[in-house]
């Protein structure tokens, strides 16, 4: 996209994409550790704190970094306050996602019922918080280029 065409993106759609990539970014590097973990283990790896410490500080750090680049590549837009149109998207990407979220947890809850493995039951469910959040600017994104 050239630099004249991405002026004419809204702020908040460019800050979907900047969150969504960090969010996949971080829940890649994430599942990437547990899956190396438990290979080595030959089994589901435990939860790990250093992972998930890992996993936040990673998100954290990227978002202001990037955040702060956006705003200061547009300060006027970065204050502006949602107006309707950006509501009613915010609205309706927190309510898709939400659905988004919930079947990975279902079927994370199903997987420990029948096999009672319950350091997969918490990747698995924190598998699903992240794509919950993924999904949410994901599909902030689609709105936003839908409605122009």
């Amino acid at each position: 996209m050239s630099p004249a065409a991405l002026r004419n993106v809204p702020f908040r759609e460019k800050t979907a994409w900047v969150m969504a990539a960090i969010l996949a970014a971080g829940s890649a590097i994430y599942l990437n550790m547990v899956i190396s973990a438990s290979r080595a283990l030959g089994q589901t790896a435990p939860p790990v704190v250093g992972f998930v410490i890992a996993y936040f500080v990673v998100i954290v750090i990227a978002s202001v970094l990037f955040m702060s680049a956006l705003a200061a590549a547009s300060p006027k837009e970065a204050n502006t306050p949602a107006d309707e149109r950006e509501k009613i998207i915010g609205d309706k990407a927190g309510n898709w996602s939400g659905y988004v979220m919930v079947v990975p947890a279902l079927g994370a809850l199903w997987h420990y019922a029948v096999n009672t493995d319950g350091n997969m039951l918490f990747h698995l469910v924190f598998l699903s918080l992240m794509l919950g959040q993924i999904s949410d600017y994901v599909f902030q994104i689609v709105l936003y280029r839908q409605a122009s």
